[in-house]
């Protein structure tokens, strides 16, 4: 008795182990084609598998430390930044203002100079 109880143990355990490295040897092929199907003949195939039970063995293999090289290349990160372009824009007009407010006490002074020089030449003119 003791030992039926140790085998229907062992069976009930047994059960809930997914075997992912059969599992994998059996739809790797397929696995490979694509990650949610394929063509074939001009007519879209779905995977024999279903998604559930691909991404059951997908966990169970990362969790047993392996590579999973079936799923689909990644794209790019954006580089385009979301929101509107009238507030993008006026940010930079207000930082652009920041810098030539720093400038301005030297332009002030260029201004006066230039407006300076302008006066004499308007006097020695008027003298000759």
């Amino acid at each position: 008795m003791a030992g039926k109880v140790a085998k229907s143990v062992v069976k009930t355990a047994g059960e809930y182990q997914y075997p992912w490295k059969e599992k994998l040897a059996k739809y790797g092929n397929e696995l490979a084609k694509g990650v949610w199907g394929y063509w074939e003949l001009g007519a879209w195939k779905d995977l024999s598998m279903s998604a559930r039970h691909r991404a059951r063995l997908r966990k169970e293999v990362l969790l047993a430390g392996q590579d999973w090289p079936y799923d689909p290349a990644r794209k790019e990160m954006r580089t385009k930044r979301k929101g509107h372009k009238c507030d993008r824009i006026s940010a930079e007009k207000r930082a652009n203002t920041a810098e030539l407010m720093k400038k301005m006490p030297a332009m002030l002074l260029d201004y006066k100079k230039r407006r300076w020089e302008k006066k004499l030449k308007a006097e020695e003119a008027k003298k000759t």
